[in-house]
């Protein structure tokens, strides 16, 4: 990667290699063979808590946190070839650097919108690497891409709010160190204004009324690193009004905040994907001979490689151009750019993986390589963040709006 970084970020990055290096690569053999022998495959292998002690001891840790206060202090800039580089190893590097999704989002909204008293008892914890969190939003009764859709009520009860719903793909959620989510529901379902229904409340995970009902599956992983993506009903769930993140109604404008930096953190992780894909690419082509010759010298992998780097550079450029502008105009500023790269990365590195399967042939589609979960991971945040269509039609709309 030849862009030009400053000082602490070019420092950051040669410490981050050496530590994928010298300890996450060589871990993530180590950590399957631990899981395979744990009691449950959602307990946390130790070789992950080594690493996160590690990295804690390096100053490799909450990297993605901007408030010096909680985090590295970083801008959005400064954090883009860190967050790259995790994305090398996406299952297991974010996590021992304390910088993986759904905590990273939900420290961002304690930080920001949390009471001193949810900030001690949830976010200096989340902070510490010590428990887990998960963002409770998408529904499978209604289509979640549209948020003012969401059905699960928090009703005002007295003293208390009570929680009823049903919620699905509940990232982290069958991680037993998951100790709250973040829920999303309606204080007020008949407000004429629509973005000013819904709320967020703190809910931690012992309370009565709450089931974790199941591990929902993603293309046939459970993603077991990941705490999975459960299925969580909320059955008359009461928790304290303090509980309650900033005030009624303004749910919707915190997930929007909580979104932004969401959304250029999964693109950021998936170039280093990419990046990870046509490393193996190379290695598989120099390696392996087919019809005489070797696959390095097949026109068509020589395409597919020369392609994919072109590819990659520019989504990276775009993706740089992206974290500047949210660190001089801010989220709406960047509005443009942030739904350009939601949409044109996870496309680009779902077609660079799948060309790498092709590559590898069997092995490919195999759990001997890392390239079916790395498919299954980037075609999926053409999900989870909103369907690509979803911000197609935003941007479309900010476009259109120039010659109205």
């Amino acid at each position: 990667m030849d862009f030009a970084f400053d000082a602490r970020t070019e420092e950051l990055r040669t410490r981050l290699l050496t530590f994928m290096d010298e300890h996450v690569y060589p871990a993530e053999a180590v950590a399957e063979e631990q899981r395979a022998q744990l009691a449950s495959p959602w307990d946390t292998p130790q070789i992950v808590e080594d690493l996160k002690a590690e990295a804690s001891r390096q100053g490799l840790w909450n990297l993605f946190l901007p408030d010096a206060e909680y985090g590295a202090g970083l801008t959005n800039l400064q954090y883009a070839p860190l967050a790259e580089i995790t994305g090398r190893s996406p299952h297991l590097a974010p996590t021992a650097l304390n910088c993986a999704a759904p905590d990273t989002g939900n420290m961002e909204v304690l930080s920001q919108f949390g009471s001193d008293e949810q900030k001690k008892q949830w976010l200096e914890p989340l902070l510490a690497g010590e428990i887990r969190s998960a963002f409770a939003m998408t529904e499978p009764e209604v289509a979640s891409s549209d948020a003012t859709n969401i059905e699960t009520r928090i009703a005002k009860d007295g003293d208390s709010y009570v929680v009823n719903g049903r919620k699905w793909y509940i990232s982290g959620a069958m991680n037993p160190d998951c100790a709250v989510f973040i829920v999303m529901g309606k204080t007020d379902p008949d407000s004429e204004d629509i973005r000013r229904q819904q709320s967020m409340i703190l809910v931690p995970r012992d309370t009565p009324g709450v089931e974790v009902r199941r591990a929902m599956q993603v293309y046939g992983y459970e993603d077991h690193s990941h705490g999975g993506h459960a299925e969580v009903v909320f059955h008359d769930v009461r928790v304290p009004a303090s509980h309650l993140i900033g005030e009624e109604g303004g749910g919707f404008a915190i997930a929007q905040a909580r979104l932004g930096p969401g959304r250029i953190h999964h693109c950021m992780r998936l170039i280093g994907m990419a990046e990870r894909a046509i490393e193996l690419m190379c290695r598989r082509a120099v390696a392996r001979t087919a019809f005489g010759k070797p696959l390095a010298q097949q026109g068509v992998v020589q395409n597919w490689i020369a392609d994919a780097r072109v590819t990659v550079e520019q989504l990276r450029l775009l993706v740089l151009k992206t974290a500047w502008l949210m660190d001089t105009v801010g989220n709406r500023g960047a509005h443009t750019e942030i739904q350009s790269i939601k949409i044109a990365t996870p496309r680009a590195v779902v077609g660079i993986l799948d060309q790498a399967v092709q590559l590898y042939g069997a092995g490919g589609v195999s759990q001997d390589f890392p390239l079916a979960e790395l498919w299954s991971s980037a075609r999926t945040l053409r999900l989870a963040d909103g369907p690509d269509e979803v911000h197609q039609r935003s941007l479309a709309r900010r476009e259109i709006k120039k010659y109205l």
